[in-house]
């Protein structure tokens, strides 16, 4: 867990579009659990845009996605003095669209997709601690949440075909 944002820090990060686009338009300053708030905040732009696009052009809002936030959390991390703070939420947004990629239709499987992302990025399981660990950098803040999203949607994707043969039945 990161400390408190300084007032110094705030405005470092908040006076460069580089610290918006990190903090998913502010959604990583929230007081409690801005990892969470960032996850949220991803569940709207994939409700009303994304989960529509076909597989191609989502892999390539995937794609460019990842890559300003290489480029917005490098540059966040270096403005605030601290690799990872939990302020820079891109990550967890990048993450739970990775994660919905296998989202059947209906809002269930989006809190489904929401709830196994915020496992898999709490928890950590190998190699997800090992990113978080020892890649650092803007590649490092978001790697760990590329490979938790990367979990989760193979577990949505189990889950849901599993829901799927027990509906047949």
């Amino acid at each position: 867990m990161s400390p408190p944002l300084t007032a110094t820090q705030r405005r470092a990060l908040l006076t460069h579009p580089a610290g918006w686009i990190a903090t998913a338009l502010g959604a990583g300053l929230a007081p409690t659990a801005p990892g969470t708030a960032g996850s949220l905040v991803a569940l709207l732009p994939w409700w009303f845009g994304l989960r529509g696009l076909p597989p191609g052009w989502y892999a390539l809002v995937l794609a460019a996605g990842f890559a300003l936030g290489v480029w917005a959390c490098g540059v966040a991390g270096k403005r605030l003095g601290v690799h990872d703070h939990g302020a820079l939420v891109w990550d967890e947004v990048i993450g739970m669209w990775i994660t919905l990629i296998a989202a059947p239709a209906g809002w269930w499987w989006m809190l489904v997709g929401f709830a196994l992302f915020r496992l898999f990025d709490i928890w950590k399981p190998w190699p997800v601690r090992v990113a978080d660990r020892r890649v650092h950098g803007g590649l490092g803040v978001m790697l760990d949440d590329v490979i938790a999203g990367a979990y989760a949607y193979v577990a949505l994707l189990i889950l849901a075909r599993a829901w799927n043969v027990f509906e047949l039945s």
